[in-house]
C-alpha cells in the first residue's frame, strides 16, 4: 500500500476503535437499541448526503429488499446491540479484542455451514489460536464473574459478523458504498419500533453533553465516515491488505480506552489479542508464505 493508505487505514481503525469507547460512554445514560438506532440513523444519513455530493443515486431493486433486511439484522442490528449491552459489563478493549474474532467465525461459516470456501489445516490453526486468545483474555476467573454475560456477548456480536459477511457477498447489483447506505437506512427501520416498544424515548432523561458527543461520534464517525473510508481503501488497496485494519481496532480501542476512561490494559488482554493476532496471520497467510519464500 502506499502511504497515504496506510494512513487512511491508520484513521479507520481509531475511528472503529472509537466506536468502542463510545459504546462505553453511553452504556450509562442510554439504553442499546436507541445507542445503535442513533448510530444507523446518522451513519446512514451521513452516507446518504456523501452519495448526493457525488450525485450517486441510491436505487434498491424490489427483488433485494429481502436480502437487505436480512443484511441489516446480521451486520447491524444483532451485532450493534449487542455490543452495546455487552459494553455495559465491559471495557471496550475487551470488546475490541472479542470482535477481532470475527475473520475467524467467517472462515468457519464458510468452511462448515455454507461450504462456499475451504477449510484448510492452516486456517484451523488460525481458528484454534483465536479460540486460545479468546480463553486467555477471558481468563478462569471470570466463569464467576459478573462479566461473563458481556464477553459471551460480544462474541456473539463477532459471530454475527461471521455470518453477514458471507452473506453479504450473495447481495449483486448495487456498489458497496450504495449497499451501506441501503443496509444502514434499512437497519433505521427495523430499529424504530423496538426503539419506541422497549426504549420509549420520551421517558429518558435529557442527555448530558458528553453523551450528545458520543452519539454524533459513534453515527458521524465510527459508521459514517469510517464506511466512506473503508470503501474507498477497497477499491484502492484490496480487500486483503484492508483486513488488516482488524488488528489495529483492538490496539486503538486499548489506547483510547486507556486515555480517555483510564481503564486498564491487563496482561490477559495483551496475550490474548497476541493470540488472536497470529490466528489472523494464519488465516491470511501472506506472513507465512513470505517466511517460506525468505528461507
Amino acid at each position: 500500500m502506499k502511504r497515504h493508505e496506510w494512513f487512511r487505514l491508520l484513521l479507520l481503525s481509531f475511528l472503529w476503535g472509537g466506536s468502542f469507547l463510545f459504546y462505553r460512554i453511553l452504556a450509562t445514560e442510554l439504553p442499546p437499541f436507541s445507542t445503535v438506532f442513533s448510530r444507523v440513523l446518522i451513519g446512514g444519513g451521513a452516507i446518504l448526503l456523501w452519495l448526493k455530493a457525488r450525485n450517486t443515486a441510491v436505487v434498491i431493486p424490489r427483488g433485494l429488499w429481502g436480502r437487505l433486511i436480512i443484511l441489516s439484522l446480521l451486520n447491524n442490528v444483532i451485532p450493534f446491540t449487542l455490543f452495546a449491552w455487552g459494553e455495559t459489563r465491559v471495557s471496550g478493549g475487551t470488546a475490541s479484542i472479542l470482535n477481532a474474532m470475527t475473520p475467524m467465525f467467517v472462515v468457519l461459516v464458510s468452511g462448515l455451514i455454507l461450504r462456499t470456501e475451504p477449510l484448510t489445516s492452516r486456517r484451523i490453526l488460525g481458528v484454534l489460536s483465536g479460540l486460545a486468545g479468546v480463553t486467555a483474555l477471558v481468563g478462569p476467573d471470570a466463569i464467576l464473574g459478573a462479566d461473563l454475560l458481556g464477553q459471551a456477548a460480544c462474541l456473539l456480536a463477532a459471530l454475527s459478523y461471521g455470518f453477514a459477511l458471507p452473506f453479504g457477498r450473495t447481495i449483486k447489483g448495487l456498489s458497496p458504498t450504495v449497499l451501506a447506505a441501503a443496509q444502514l437506512c434499512t437497519s433505521t427501520l427495523v430499529l424504530l419500533p423496538l426503539v419506541l416498544l422497549f426504549d420509549q424515548p420520551w421517558t429518558l432523561a435529557e442527555p448530558s453533553a458528553s453523551t450528545w458527543g458520543a452519539v454524533f461520534g459513534l453515527g458521524l464517525l465510527s459508521t459514517g465516515v469510517a464506511y466512506i473510508i473503508f470503501f474507498g481503501l477497497l477499491a484502492t488497496a484490496g480487500a486483503t491488505n484492508l483486513s488488516l485494519v482488524t488488528l489495529l481496532v483492538p490496539i486503538s480501542a486499548l489506547m483510547l480506552g486507556r486515555l480517555v476512561l483510564d481503564e486498564p490494559i491487563t496482561p490477559s488482554a495483551i496475550f490474548g489479542m497476541v493470540l488472536i493476532a497470529i490466528g489472523l496471520a494464519a488465516i491470511d497467510g501472506r506472513l507465512f508464505r513470505r517466511t517460506a519464500q525468505a528461507k
